[in-house]
């Protein structure tokens, strides 16, 4: 215990497993979060004289079960291992942290997501300038950058880091600026140094400066960078070769997001359950690497019209090419996550299997780099070129290792017969030794004529002759007796003695001699780190290319034509997601948007509600990404200008853990978009101004588009959807607002939805016809009818209060008058009375029906 307290003084903030034996066990508070996370039993112990320590543990075969599920809960774990054989020593056994495993920083296969990247993220506050970086350590990937706090916000929405590092003092700070997010740990304020972080970067990728990676200048992103490489040697991840690059996050190479856009256009997760994210319609990836850079693509549109007309291009060619389509998935079928394994490798932990799937994945990369190479496609053909399937060290991968290994090197069998003559003499020793032993069993068996001996071995004598207790009067003298059992004795001979040394002895040199030849192989391995991980990012780009191929094909997407203009002009375009979301028969009703600088800078759309006016706004703006991110569109045509910034207010929803009302947090992201308009950017307001009053709304709305309309120089192409149909006046007075309304037909007193969008304003919302579908009662609704025809005959709110007071103090005081029924209570009991059949109504049933009419009026 005095040695468990030790290694736990030094991660106080750790769930420390202790290796014991065959368990890791787990003791005091760290026991009792262990139990009740794992659903684990909980035991005492006792821990000297009159005191009790809490125990938990499982088996150290089952750690690989065990360890996600507490570091998911959000707990870092260290893993405390024996550091050599208690065989071996007479003494307490060593014992060391070996790992400390977060969130953020892990290469276990089973705490990590293959679809997602695993970040840990840093940041270093200097008054309004801050740095972060983001590294993945099951990927190699490490990236910077610089910026004020709300575009630091966008980079921890769109990289999702598990674990964000920041100076223990700024803790405050961090939460006012971005809220409580993930899993937050606080260091040391000395880390968060410049000459700290510098010469710890510099130090790893052994350069003289960090020039080399445009990044010189960076300060706070040199710092945060810094800081995550102090995490890594302070949480015990000390081989870090794979981590071969810095990059830095260029902003003006993107389209900004900002996190209100991801999340409500539900680019990667859905706002609903059961509903679908635009990421789950287009991920159609072979690969893991593939889904994580498709994943980053969707939340970092490109900006430049060249890059973004190579992927649209590679995606046509895979369109017309089916046999190479083919040729394609089939070959990246057998590529596997390259990525992290490779990470494996350079960090030591990677298994023989592992290795035998590097080499099946290089394997599978020659014949696409054959194929690229002979492409008309100008983009393949580059691809091809960088392509490397690293022959050499594949084919020493298929001379060396078995073709089915085990996952681990120490249970044998992993090194090919013929690779070395020492091991393969030794292999001979063992086996035929074994066989010798039978061939020992049988002949002493016919000298002695004793049927029954068998030749047997256990850890504590090691090989021994057993007799039968009815033939011991046959054994002969030489035999040496070691143990006397109920039935039998065990003998050993000085013959067995000698071969057990020999056997034994090969055994265990064959594994040294197998872990050995392993470990020379996967330091070969390690000089191959740069373009195998160039090779994953090549193939990533590759299955992510496919995968819009794929959806275009199915889905009946076309090629957007993307080019330096001001306009937007989609027909016939369809929101990507609800098109495949709709019952089976029911047919998407698409629509034209055609937005520019001159003209139509500004759509108001009012429409009833269910209409479609939130699904086109959307609609809109995804197809203007998608052909961005390099992806062809659900359109008839569609003609993108670049686009450098989206931004959405779209649906009210509450911040009440900071305090703020669904309208505070609307004028937030209102403010948010109107201080960082660009003439280049596309705007969405859905429903601005609907927390506040009527009156309030309306001023706040108008002003809003006035200030878009007349800005001087960032004329931002807008859709602005609205129940304030007063704000249709805006067009007679502004020049570039057009106004549209999405269509109904009203037949017979029912409102048909058309869903298509037609120029004009519309004159009011068939909110009440919308109540009345979902259910709500007749006279609620009818009373609600009422009141909306006398607001529109006297505009004035203040006349409704009247009657509603008149008719509360009548029902306070039982004053029935069946002639006032714009009475809710009223026109319930009129309801009940007239749906009865009075014809087939027995005396009891009107009694029951008068005391349920009874009960309506006294409200009980």
């Amino acid at each position: 215990m005095r040695q468990y307290l030790e290694i736990k003084a030094k991660h106080p903030d750790a769930i420390l497993l202790f290796r014991v034996g065959d368990f890791y066990e787990t003791f005091s508070e760290d026991a009792i979060a262990t139990a009740t996370i794992l659903g684990i039993t909980l035991t005492r112990r006792a821990n000297g004289a009159a005191s009790f320590v809490e125990l938990a543990g499982f088996p150290y075969h089952a750690l690989d079960t065990y360890l996600p599920k507490l570091v998911r809960a959000g707990k870092r774990v260290a893993i405390c291992d024996q550091l050599e054989d208690p065989k071996q020593t007479k003494t307490l056994v060593k014992r060391g942290i070996t790992e400390l495993v977060t969130p953020g920083v892990s290469i276990h296969d089973n705490v990590l997501n293959h679809k997602e990247n695993n970040f840990v993220a840093a940041i270093h506050f200097n008054k309004n300038l801050l740095g972060v970086s983001f590294l993945d350590i099951s990927t190699g990937e490490f990236m910077v950058a610089e910026g004020p706090a709300d575009y630091i916000d966008k980079l921890l929405t769109n990289f999702a880091p598990k674990e964000i590092l920041i100076e223990r003092s700024k803790r405050k700070l961090f939460n006012e600026l971005f809220g409580v997010r993930c899993f937050v740990f606080e260091l040391d304020d000395w880390v968060f140094t410049e000459d700290t972080a510098r010469g710890r970067l510099i130090q790893h990728f052994e350069t003289k400066n960090l020039k080399g990676f445009g990044i010189e200048q960076m300060t706070n992103a040199i710092i945060a960078a810094g800081t995550i490489l102090h995490y890594l040697d302070v949480t015990q991840h000390n081989q870090l070769g794979h981590i071969t690059t810095l990059s830095r996050i260029e902003e003006d190479k993107y389209v900004r997001l900002d996190k209100f856009t991801v999340r409500s256009l539900e680019l990667l997760s859905t706002m609903n359950e059961g509903g679908k994210s635009l990421l789950d319609i287009l991920d159609r990836t072979v690969s893991a690497m593939g889904a994580r850079m498709l994943r980053r693509w969707l939340v970092f549109p490109l900006k430049n019209i060249d890059q973004i007309n190579k992927r649209l291009s590679v995606v046509e060619y895979f369109f017309r090419d089916p046999e190479l389509k083919d040729l394609l998935e089939t070959q990246l079928s057998l590529i596997g996550d390259l990525e992290r394994i490779i990470s494996k490798v350079a960090v030591n932990r990677v298994s023989p299997r592992e290795i035998v799937q590097l080499k099946v994945a290089l394997t599978a990369i020659e014949p696409i780099k054959n194929a690229f190479l002979q492409s008309e496609e100008a983009s393949l053909r580059e691809i091809g070129e960088q392509l490397n399937p690293c022959t050499e060290i594949r084919d020493r991968i298929h001379r060396e290792i078995c073709l089915d290994p085990p996952v681990l090197i120490a249970k044998g069998n992993v090194i090919n017969k013929g690779i070395n003559n020492e091991l393969d003499e030794l292999r001979e020793i063992a086996f035929s030794g074994k066989d010798y032993l039978v061939k020992l069993q049988q002949r002493e068996s016919e000298i002695t004529g004793i049927p029954s001996l068998k030749v047997a071995f256990n850890n504590v004598f090691g090989y021994y002759i057993e007799v039968r207790n009815t033939h011991k009067d046959k054994v002969p003298e030489g035999w040496i007796r070691k143990q006397t059992l109920v039935n039998a004795e065990r003998y050993i001979t000085q013959e067995l003695k000698e071969y057990e040394e020999k056997i034994l002895g090969a055994e265990e040199k064959i594994l040294a001699l197998e872990t050995q030849l392993y470990n020379d192989l996967v330091a070969s391995l390690v000089e191959y780190t740069t373009a195998i991980q160039q090779d994953a990012h090549l193939i990533a780009q590759i299955d992510c290319l496919l995968s819009y191929a794929k959806i275009a094909a199915e889905n009946k997407y076309i090629r957007p034509v993307v080019e330096d203009s001001d306009a937007i002009d989609i027909r016939n375009g369809r929101h990507p997601v609800i098109e495949k979301q709709l019952p089976i028969g029911e047919k998407y009703i698409a629509n034209d948007v055609m937005l520019d600088s001159n003209s139509q800078q500004i759509i108001i759309i009012t429409g009833p509600n269910m209409a479609g006016k939130s699904a086109l706004l959307r609609q809109t703006a995804l197809i203007t990404l998608m052909a961005q991110a390099g992806s062809f569109v659900p359109a008839d045509s569609a003609q993108i200008g670049l686009v450098d910034k989206i931004f959405t207010r779209v649906g009210a929803s509450d911040n009440i853990s900071l305090g703020e009302s669904t309208f505070m947090v609307e004028m937030n992201e209102a403010a948010d978009i109107l201080n960082n308009l660009s003439s280049r950017s596309l705007v969405l307001f859905d429903e601005l101004g609907r927390g506040t009053s009527t009156y309030d709304g309306i001023s706040i709305a108008w002003s809003i588009v006035e200030y878009i309309h007349e800005h001087p120089k960032a004329r931002a192409k807008t859709l602005f959807a609205t129940h304030y149909h007063e704000l249709n006046e805006m067009e007679k007075s502004f020049k570039r607002i057009k106004n549209y309304n999405v269509s109904v037909k009203e037949i017979d007193n029912k409102v048909i939805f058309l869903r298509k969008l037609v120029r004009g304003g519309s004159e009011h919302s068939f909110g009440i016809h919308v109540a009345k579908m979902a259910g709500m009662p007749q006279s609620i609704v009818k009373r609600a009818d009422d009141i909306l025809k006398q607001l529109e005959r006297d505009n004035r709110q203040q006349d409704i209060s009247k009657p509603i007071a008149d008719i509360t103090e009548k029902r306070e005081g039982y004053q029935l008058n069946f002639f006032q029924l714009d009475d809710p209570v009223l026109s319930q009991v009129r309801d009940e009375i007239t749906s009865l059949d009075i014809n087939n109504l027995t005396p009891m049933e009107a009694l029951n029906k008068l005391n349920e009419i009874k009960k309506i009026v006294s409200g009980k």
